[in-house]
């Protein structure tokens, strides 16, 4: 075994590594970049050596964790006898694995050639054809033309999928039903993978409508065993993001299962391969209402990854060795990836493998599902991760984690282990509910909804079916905090008689009382309530405190008066909450109330029904009770100097977070005549790689004038009317903040409307 291996990655795989390194007694090495500085993976390595250029400042990835020559110095400086390239980044370039083995490191990983024969996705179909692996139909040839693309889309038939020859990880993949499509999804699909890959090499498959995508796990040492681990479930995706990965699959019977592994070990022998990879197959859906299917299911190669998977944890949680001699072990495929890579042979071979239990894993990424999935940033200002009989979090976040658009938008994964399936799902929905993750908003809550689908419940899946439920069912999968209120209908208002003091009830003969809020009201009384208990001041060294810069509306022979606080939660209309307290109270009453005690309060939602609200702050939770119903949220504020309006209120429940940020009439009527006046910002962080426009150029509405990208998505910024570019602040290769203003177009004479306020 190594003495010291370094681990050229970041986030939670670099920290999952080390962790195992920790384990065999071996000495860690992390990289890093400026940005990275006090990440989590840096305070667990032994060692940390930074990256990126000498005279300034760099933390993109292809100034640090892409530069070759950076990490070889880095693992020569701290003495690395090893490379564990982790996944993305550098893992599965064949260049990088030759210059380690150059300078005289072990690559923990399989040999260059099979990661350059499995990296072409053309010439890895025709291995594992030749080798009787069935594949899907498709192009055939090295480098195919967009003419012998098109004539081989007419042959197969559509719809057809554009895939890059050297990608992975579903970017640059286009689905393209409508032969109209095509030219111009081909432009995209080359630009995307020459940008992404630097090879814009493309190939096309028949698609498969409704597939499944299954992949088999296997393991290899150097002394010719090859092993196959059984298969993951990994068909919840969107965009051809992996979103849900399960081990076993619901759909394969016995003799599809043994068929799809030993196809992925001859796969794996083609291509000489060592270490840990997976082999991905499609498999046809089946009808979710006939019956099971007989026999060996048809399933076809896709590609394999030359490296560890995201979703390798749930193979270790749900695989046993030597289950039927009553001493089951779990594996760590790190750890024998190391093994391996130190020359060690496999001590198990493929009658000892079994599944024992369910495993299931989400994965928690720095987007907002309400701004369909637009990538997001910002400081972590809470982080409470689950745990439990069952639970395992591969985390590479931490309080005061900065998350910026450089690198992958993944933070984190839940895993969830049980003896079936549904005690997994239950587990992971109850462990999703459980982590809190305050300051950057995830999807978190939304994966929860997810797994609470009832085709997921049941394990009808296919790789469409998260987009088909968006389109058709949105509904199941939205979060009930994300639907606009209706306040200040005349149905459901009810005023505070001001003659008695309190609300009105049924022996006063005034109006019934109303339904109990929504969600959305309850987040909005959350957050007037959390800000409303900041006013109190602290307490002064001598114990008194001035009785009017308390915020109890305290009067003197009158009832409180309101305190009115004006929110806006992103996507939605501002609102104003009205706050006060239930009854008078004396000076020393209002002077003796500290942050933390409870508080017995009325809230009204804009014109709406008042509401009797009982409040209490323990730590950085509000537990909030209205109309009988508690709920309790997890809260934070951000102060950061971005706030122009002022503090922030971050508030979070069952996975969901939101800001809700002070709203100012006055700025808001300004930034819409911006906006009216053709002004546009980011809609999230990111760098702008392509700028189509010039200052002074004509444009019509819906024209492409930017393009945007972060965390593997591209988001193109359009004309929102006929007009003229009059400012353009951003170039190619900029990194932009999100709502940074990009451009501005001014409106032709014909589009132009005075603003007035």
């Amino acid at each position: 075994m190594f003495d010291t291996v370094l681990v050229a990655n970041r986030g939670e795989i670099a920290v999952r590594v080390i962790r195992t390194l920790r384990k065999l007694g071996v000495r860690s090495v992390a990289v890093f970049s400026d940005a990275d500085a006090d990440a989590p993976h840096v305070r667990e390595a032994d060692v940390a050596v930074r990256l990126g250029p000498a005279g300034h400042s760099d933390s993109s990835a292809i100034e640090t964790y892409l530069r070759t020559d950076q990490i070889l110095a880095a693992a020569r400086r701290a003495g690395a006898q090893a490379v564990h390239p982790g996944y993305g980044f550098l893992a599965e370039n064949p260049a990088f694995a030759r210059a380690c083995a150059e300078a005289g490191l072990v690559f923990v990983g399989p040999p260059p050639t099979a990661v350059e024969l499995m990296g072409d996705k053309i010439n890895a179909k025709e291995a594992v054809r030749a080798a009787g692996v069935p594949v899907v139909p498709g192009s055939q040839g090295g480098n195919p033309t967009d003419a012998e693309l098109t004539a081989a889309a007419a042959e197969i038939g559509y719809p057809v999928l554009l895939k890059p020859s050297a990608g992975g990880g579903g970017k640059g993949m286009r689905l393209v039903r409508d032969p109209d499509d095509l030219p111009a999804e081909l432009a995209a699909a080359r630009r995307v993978a020459r940008t992404a890959f630097g090879d814009d090499t493309l190939l096309l498959e028949r698609w498969v409508d409704r597939p499944r995508h299954i992949e088999v796990q296997v393991l290899a040492d150097t002394h010719g065993r090859t092993i196959h681990l059984g298969e993951r479930e990994c068909s919840l995706q969107r965009r051809h993001q992996k979103l849900i990965e399960e081990a076993p699959s619901v759909l394969l019977n016995p003799e599809t299962r043994a068929a799809m592994g030993a196809a992925a070990v001859r796969a794996a022998e083609a291509c000489g391969y060592t270490g840990a990879g997976t082999v991905e197959f499609i498999v046809p859906g089946v009808d979710p209402d006939g019956p099971a299917p007989d026999g060996v299911l048809d399933f076809f190669f896709m590609e394999m990854n030359t490296r560890l998977q995201v979703e390798h944890p749930v193979t270790e949680l749900a695989i046993a060795i030597g289950a039927d001699a009553g001493q089951p072990e779990r594996l760590d495929l790190v750890e024998w990836q190391l093994r391996v890579a130190a020359g060690e042979s496999l001590t198990f071979d493929q009658n000892d493998i079994s599944f024992l239990g369910h495993a299931i894993e989400a994965r928690i990424c720095a987007e907002d599902p309400d701004r369909d999935f637009l990538p997001t940033g910002g400081r972590i200002l809470l982080l409470d991760e689950p745990h439990g009989p069952g639970i395992r979090v591969d985390s590479g976040i931490g309080p005061g984690t900065e998350v910026g658009s450089r690198y992958d938008p993944m933070l984190a994964k839940v895993i969830a282990y049980g003896p079936d399936r549904p005690t997994a799902l239950r587990r992971l929905r109850a462990a999703l509910a459980e982590t809190r993750i305050l300051g950057v908003t995830t999807n978190t809550g939304y994966l929860r909804r997810l797994l609470g689908h009832p085709d997921v419940a049941a394990g009808r899946l296919d790789t469409g079916l998260v987009e088909r439920t968006a389109e058709q069912h949105p509904e199941l999968l939205a979060s009930p905090y994300a639907a606009h209120p209706a306040v200040g209908g005349p149905s459901e208002t009810a005023h505070i008689d001001s003659s008695a003091g309190a609300p009105p009830s049924a022996t006063g003969g005034a109006s019934a009382a109303p339904v109990g809020a929504s969600p959305v009201e309850t987040l909005y009384y959350a957050a007037a309530i959390s800000r409303h208990l900041d006013l109190v001041p602290a307490v002064a060294s001598d114990g008194w405190t001035d009785p009017f810069s308390v915020p109890s509306g305290w009067r003197l022979g009158g009832e409180p008066a309101w305190t009115t606080h004006r929110l806006r939660l992103p996507g939605h209309e501002p609102v104003s909450v009205l706050v006060r307290p239930v009854a008078d109270r004396n000076v020393s009453d209002t002077t003796d109330k500290s942050p933390d005690t409870t508080s017995d309060l009325y809230v009204r939602l804009g014109e709406g029904p008042t509401r009797r609200a009982r409040a209490a702050r323990t730590n950085n939770r509000l537990h909030l009770t209205v109309d009988g119903l508690q709920s309790t949220f997890t809260h934070a504020t951000d102060t950061g100097p971005g706030n122009v309006a002022g503090p922030v209120t971050w508030l979070g429940i069952d996975g969901d977070a939101w800001p809700l940020h002070p709203y100012d009439p006055v700025a808001d009527r300004t930034s819409a005549a911006a906006a009216h006046h053709g002004a546009l910002t980011a809609p999230m962080p990111g760098t702008v790689t392509v700028v189509k426009v010039t200052v002074g150029e004509q444009v019509r509405r819906g024209q492409p004038l930017l393009v945007l990208e972060a965390m593997k998505m591209e988001h193109v910024i359009a004309a929102p009317h006929d007009g003229t570019v009059s400012e353009l602040r951003a170039t190619a290769g900029t990194t932009v903040a999100m709502e940074e203003l990009l451009a501005v177009v001014a409106p032709s004479d014909e589009d132009s409307t005075e603003v007035t306020p």
